[in-house]
């Protein structure tokens, strides 16, 4: 039976108001249907208030003010709005989030081939949802999915410190997704939860099949090799069903939708 549920994903951006209208008109309907989901959504906001009072914003942000005199801006792309609009509370409110549930277990696995048990049991893994309304559904692999359909990413470290995350699909194309740049670096992963990617993604009309690749390393790695690996698989006869050809110590867990014409 398909998964579909208000997830804390969707929670959130409620919460943040990062949901477009009609989605958000959606989550409301679906809220005054679900107490459970209510119930969730009040938690969250209970584990805001005891974070912000044993952590103030003030001090932190001065903090971090004091720490970036003298010191070049950094350079972010691709950011949510909420985290461009008010930069010292962004921090803040960023750290909060991410450590709101330091302990927290990852949801049950929604697909995708490898992956490796790490960090208190968690398996290393790559999870898509597809978003419609309020309502998510998490794919596994090998499901079907129509140009069109809105994709939020997220990922499980396991105790991976870096890691990037990149798509083929049967057009040849090879996409992105983490971090945003190419000739960057791969990104410092967090641990012990499941992470959603700041943005959500929406499928093309390339034929086939669209496979997503998270390759994770214990060291700092670049996003070059992984994309032209990408680009060498995405050419090639194997591209649908082959592994990337990745230098040692680079793992990769992959998870592939199957296209279907509207």
């Amino acid at each position: 039976m398909r998964e579909r549920r208000l997830t804390d994903w969707l929670l959130e951006r409620y919460r943040l108001g990062e949901l477009p209208a009609p989605q958000l008109d959606a989550v409301r309907c679906a809220l005054a249907d679900d107490a459970h989901a209510r119930a969730r959504l009040e938690a969250l906001d209970a584990s805001d208030r005891e974070i912000l009072h044993a952590h103030p914003p003030a001090p932190a942000v001065a903090a971090i003010r004091r720490r970036a005199e003298g010191a070049p801006a950094p350079v972010r792309t691709r950011a949510p709005r909420w985290l461009v609009a008010a930069p010292a509370l962004a921090v803040a409110l960023a750290a909060a989030l991410v450590i709101r549930h330091p302990g927290r277990e990852a949801v049950p696995e929604a697909g995708g081939a490898g992956g490796e048990t790490r960090a208190k049991g968690l398996q290393r893994r790559l999870v898509i949802y597809r978003v419609t309304g309020g309502e998510a559904e998490a794919l596994r692999d090998g499901a079907g999915a129509r140009p069109g359909d809105n994709l939020q990413l997220a990922y499980v470290s396991a105790g991976r410190r870096f890691g990037v995350i990149v798509s083929i699909d049967g057009r040849g194309q090879v996409t992105l997704h983490l971090p945003a740049a190419e000739g960057s670096s791969a990104v410092a992963l967090e641990a012990h939860r499941e992470v959603a990617l700041p943005r959500a993604y929406q499928l093309d009309n390339a034929p086939g099949f669209e496979r997503f690749f998270f390759v994770t390393s214990d060291s700092p790695f670049g996003t070059d090799p992984v994309l032209a690996a990408g680009r060498a698989l995405a050419s090639s006869p194997g591209a649908a069903r082959e592994p990337l050809g990745l230098a040692p110590g680079l793992e990769q867990t992959t998870l592939s939708l199957r296209k279907i014409a509207k």
